[in-house]
């Protein structure tokens, strides 16, 4: 790729990857941290699922879960990212303005979820050293919470660099490869959800 390349700004219409076949550096760099991040997760929904096995009371008896405000908390994690694909889809447009309007509708859908999920952590019958279910809960669900502020942080960042209305390669790979990260954060909720209060 060129330095020309690289630095160009996006025209009308314009792909949100830099124009070269090859990945841009940023975003290859992310892809790979996701996949480490997703052996990790892995990890745990192993270590969970070993537990379950061994137990004969799963979960225990005082683990009462509101599976409606859980639900809730994942449909807005959900609409925060169909809101980071619409934000990027308007980058893609040069649309700025509109770009602004669904990057901040994610990032309030991202952080009402970081308050339901702390709601519901304050409203347990159990907690991370109450037995082996909570101390698996906590750490699943707290690593979750983790990269989701981690993640509105980000979108943070993203959304105080959008005061250009000529973004370089540079930044629209930076918007392109957060929303990988902020895709990947509800994926991975999806799949904890589904495993601590539909499975159980």
């Amino acid at each position: 790729m060129s330095d020309f390349e690289a630095a160009a700004p996006f025209h009308h219409g314009a792909s949100l990857r830099p124009l070269s076949l090859r990945a841009h550096p940023l975003i290859f760099g992310v892809v790979l941290f996701l996949a480490s991040e997703l052996m990790f997760f892995a990890g745990l929904f192993a270590a969970y699922f070993d537990l379950r096995s061994q137990t004969v009371v799963w979960p225990p008896a005082n683990v009462h879960l509101n599976i409606t405000e859980s639900g809730i908390g994942t449909l807005l994690l959900g609409y925060s990212s169909g809101a980071m694909l619409l934000f990027t889809r308007s980058l893609t447009r040069n649309n700025a303005r509109i770009a602004r309007l669904w990057l901040s509708t994610s990032i309030v859908a991202g952080v009402a979820f970081l308050a339901i999920a702390m709601h519901g952590w304050s409203n347990n019958t159990f907690g991370v050293a109450s037995d082996a279910y909570g101390s698996v809960f906590y750490t699943m669900t707290g690593f979750h919470a983790l990269h989701v502020t981690v993640g509105v942080l980000l979108l943070c960042v993203l959304f105080s660099g959008l005061r250009s209305p000529a973004l370089s390669a540079n930044q629209r790979a930076g918007a392109e490869a957060i929303s990988y990260y902020w895709h990947f954060v509800f994926i991975v909720w999806v799949a904890i959800w589904g495993t601590i209060y539909l499975i159980r």
